[in-house]
């Protein structure tokens, strides 16, 4: 998973055709919970570019898109948000393709 380095990468970044970013920070339990999947799931979804914000880093990011919970996934097609999963739940692997699934189904 790519890490988007500061704003402008970001902005350019969500503008390609299948854009998944994950939100998240190096102090968060949850997250890390859900590390060991995410080779498995990016390889599962060659179609879709996953990128990694850390939500330290993207706090005005986090809240333009109201992300309050980590992890969260948000989809992107060119610019535009298509599908969300964000709360401050605990992910699991079934729940995360679940979401990428309504993502490329729109």
């Amino acid at each position: 998973m790519k890490n988007i380095e500061n704003q402008e990468t970001f902005e350019q970044a969500i503008q390609g055709d299948r854009v998944v970013v994950m939100f998240s920070a190096d102090w968060c339990p949850d997250c890390r919970v859900i590390e060991p999947v995410l080779p498995r799931i990016e390889a599962d979804y060659p179609e879709v570019e996953f990128l990694y914000a850390d939500r330290d880093q993207f706090i005005d990011v986090c809240k333009q898109y109201d992300i309050f919970g980590i992890p969260s996934f948000i989809g992107f097609k060119d610019g535009e948000e298509i599908e969300r999963f964000a709360d401050r739940n605990r992910k699991t692997e079934e729940e995360i393709t679940e979401f990428l699934d309504r993502y490329l189904a729109k």
